[in-house]
């Protein structure tokens, strides 16, 4: 076995590209670090996010430390910032994406049973405080990612990576 090259690697990309998929985006509302910003602008990138909506203290992808991080990716992007999250909210139901929060909260379904079909936007929250509660209420359903060793939560950009290759899974099989 060998490593792909930039061509074939292109190739390949190529195939996936070509199936249907669901429209996918973000909410983020209070991520703090540019560096998690930056990490999930990547992952956004690669599995072909639609539209972030950034609120609270959420640095833009093109701070220069999220810059950094992204490695040029934002360009593949767009993106809305929104004074609070319930606002992103209504913004992204507008847009028509069910939404849903990525949150550890009572009444949570792993987030693999909760999404059926459609056009979902993701919200996550702060890294130490997570969701805000009213951006939480206003959301149309909340999820979990179902986690089997001894550490309860994950890092915010892990957790998106997480949940949006299970988006992207769900349209694939």
């Amino acid at each position: 076995m060998k490593q792909l090259r930039p061509t074939e690697i292109k190739r390949l990309h190529r195939e996936w590209n070509r199936r249907p998929a669901s429209r996918i985006s973000l909410i983020l509302d209070g991520v703090q670090s540019p560096f998690n910003v930056g990490a999930i602008t990547r992952t956004a990138a690669a599995w072909r996010v639609e539209h972030l909506y950034l609120c609270g203290q959420t640095p833009e992808p093109t701070s220069a430390k999220a810059a950094k991080v992204a490695l040029g990716t934002q360009r593949y992007l767009t993106w809305s910032v929104a004074e609070r999250g319930a606002d992103a909210v209504v913004a992204a139901r507008e847009d028509g994406y069910s939404v849903v929060g990525l949150e550890l909260a009572e009444g949570a379904e792993p987030l693999h049973e909760s999404v059926r079909s459609g056009d979902v936007c993701l919200v996550v929250g702060n890294e130490d405080h997570g969701i805000p509660a009213s951006t939480l209420e206003a959301c149309d359903s909340v999820a979990y990612l179902p986690l089997t060793g001894r550490v309860g939560s994950l890092n915010v950009a892990t957790a998106v990576a997480v949940g949006v290759y299970e988006l992207r899974r769900r349209d694939w099989t």
